[in-house]
């Protein structure tokens, strides 16, 4: 869990890069207020439901990630932030932050792809560690 001092950089989705030819799929997140980016690789139902959602594309019934979220504020909570937190023998790790209706925070362990998949469905906001952004940014071209 992040600690108080530290420094979390707003990030946005800058790109999914779909190869239906390989498991592993990319998905690019930018600083918000600078040139920095980073890619993270994520698997290709994760991508597919991102994909999905920012093209409008509708369903018939609810994918995973709509169930999640029918779920959460079904119980009365929102999603708050998506935080990605560490990068651990090059994994990224992450924590859905929900915001309870009596006030209360809750951070959920979640691999980056859902929490992206579920920010794109609840119009949360999305930051990274600045420690994780200094070990895994480039400058945008």
């Amino acid at each position: 869990m992040a600690g108080q001092g530290d420094v979390m950089v707003l990030v946005e989705l800058s790109k999914i890069i779909i190869d239906e030819k390989r498991q592993d799929q990319i998905i690019v997140l930018k600083e918000k207020n600078g040139d920095r980016q980073f890619p993270i690789i994520i698997g290709f139902l994760e991508a597919s439901s991102i994909k999905m959602k920012l093209s409008g594309i509708e369903v018939p019934r609810p994918m995973t990630h709509d169930l999640l979220i029918a779920v959460i504020e079904g119980l009365g909570a929102k999603i708050d932030k998506l935080i990605i937190d560490k990068l651990v023998d090059n994994t990224f790790h992450a924590k859905l932050e929900l915001a309870l209706e009596n006030g209360n925070v809750r951070r959920i362990d979640c691999r980056p792809s859902d929490g992206v998949a579920m920010v794109v469905r609840s119009k949360a906001e999305i930051y990274v560690e600045e420690e994780v952004l200094k070990k895994t940014a480039f400058l945008k071209q």
